[in-house]
């Protein structure tokens, strides 16, 4: 019936046949994670034919709730815990009150401090910008801090008042307009943390031979938190990476002492010497050159709430989140949650309508991290062929010239025909 996964020096150690534990999620979720099992599991059988994933079901979100009486019960972060590697759907989260957010609580619990987003564009998906094709980033998005880590003061509540009262008091803050009536929220961003960020996309990108890595940041606003990021980056890429990489601060600094054609002579040697480019770029005008020159972009190490801004727009750039997957992973401890980056829909939810690729393509980032890329290789030729067949599910189909609209279970079928 399978093993569970180990650490040991530092490195995966994962038998042939692996428990993998999986958070069926709400919604669309039950849809989904079902074709998406059926999938990968056909697609391990034909590219490693002695391996083999035993799903074991973990509850949480409102099966949890029902069950357990807990949208996350203790049983299952145990599980994650000492699994080591597994895989959910999509769990909802009320707006404005209620509990905080599941996907928010796993991360922080198992401190998972990567959300890692590849994107990339499938030939045959419609996309509303010219040239998708040019699309091909990997976002390492820090998990941990920022304002997700949920530190806030209602506004009216004795808690706002006293903290204002604190600013206002004890550190003479005056720039809070109305203070009566706002809320307060506080952003921590601590050196360890954006550190390990950056150490793990530095190592993504030297790993993948991949071009360079760009810092997005609000530095130029939020000078200690943001700027803090942008700086403590930089310093970490020269102190541990720094003969593997040149920094674009030094292009700066070279510049401003000996002139722009100087540094261009440095930063062509560099690239000469296939050296990683460390870079970076404030966020806004980050959204801007994505559009208007993505092949500028490879590897993005950023916050946590301008992680969630880029990786969903980069989703649109290639078709939608519905084709978008992630991870949330911590390097040292080896844990990894993979998951379904979008909702749970409740609106299609038992129709057969839901589109599994997100979800799909996250379990590919699962075989991939265990080492089993041949999965991944076959679940790409197969999606191609689909997508530039025209078949997909309705949300895809309908923008497809030749589109013809699956149900979930169809467009399984028609990926696992294609494998």
């Amino acid at each position: 019936m399978g093993d569970i996964i180990r650490i040991q020096d530092g490195k995966l150690i994962v038998p042939d046949e692996v428990i993998i534990p999986f958070i069926e999620g709400d919604g669309v979720g039950k849809e989904i994670s079902l074709e998406t099992q059926k999938i990968i599991d056909a697609a391990v059988a034909k590219a490693y034919p002695n391996r083999k994933i035993h799903w074991r079901e973990v509850l949480a979100g409102e099966k949890g709730q029902a069950q357990c009486g807990s949208y996350l019960p203790d049983e299952t972060l145990e599980v994650l815990r000492s699994h080591l590697v597994s895989i959910k759907g999509p769990l909802g989260t009320p707006v404005g009150g209620g509990m905080r957010s599941i996907n928010v609580t796993l991360r922080q619990t198992l401190d998972l401090y990567v959300c890692q987003r590849p994107v990339r564009h499938f030939r045959g998906v419609s996309s509303p910008v010219l040239h998708p094709e040019q699309v091909d980033m990997v976002v390492f998005r820090e998990n941990t801090e920022d304002i997700y880590s949920g530190i806030e003061w209602q506004q009216g509540t004795p808690e706002a008042e006293k903290f204002y009262r604190f600013l206002s008091e004890e550190m003479g803050v005056t720039k809070v307009r109305f203070p009566t009536t706002s809320a307060f929220g506080v952003k921590p961003v601590s050196i360890e943390g954006t550190e390990r960020l950056v150490r793990a996309a530095i190592e993504h990108a030297l790993a993948h031979q991949l071009p360079s890595v760009t810092l997005v940041h609000k530095g130029n606003i939020m000078k200690f938190t943001e700027g803090g990021f942008r700086n403590w980056g930089y310093a970490l890429a020269e102190r541990e990476f720094g003969d593997k990489t040149f920094c674009w601060t030094t292009y700066e600094a070279v510049k401003k002492e000996k002139g722009k054609a100087e540094a261009e002579k440095l930063l062509a040697e560099a690239k000469a010497n296939k050296k990683l480019i460390i870079k970076d770029c404030i966020a806004d005008a980050f959204l801007q050159n994505i559009l208007l020159k993505p092949k500028d972009y490879s590897v993005v190490a950023t916050l946590n709430l301008n992680g969630d801004y880029v990786s969903d727009a980069l989703a649109a750039m290639v078709g939608g989140i519905g084709i978008a997957p992630g991870a949330n992973i911590n390097y040292q401890t080896g844990h990894a949650l993979f998951e379904a980056t979008h909702g749970t829909a409740p609106d299609i939810a038992g129709e057969g309508k839901a589109n599994p690729t997100s979800l799909l393509l996250s379990a590919v980032m699962l075989c991939d991290y265990l080492g089993w890329t041949k999965v991944g290789e076959a679940v790409f030729g197969a999606l191609e062929k689909c997508f530039g067949e025209g078949k997909a599910t309705a949300d895809l189909s309908s923008q497809m010239a030749n589109g013809t609209p699956l149900s979930t279970s169809a467009f399984a079928q028609a990926v696992i025909d294609n494998l």
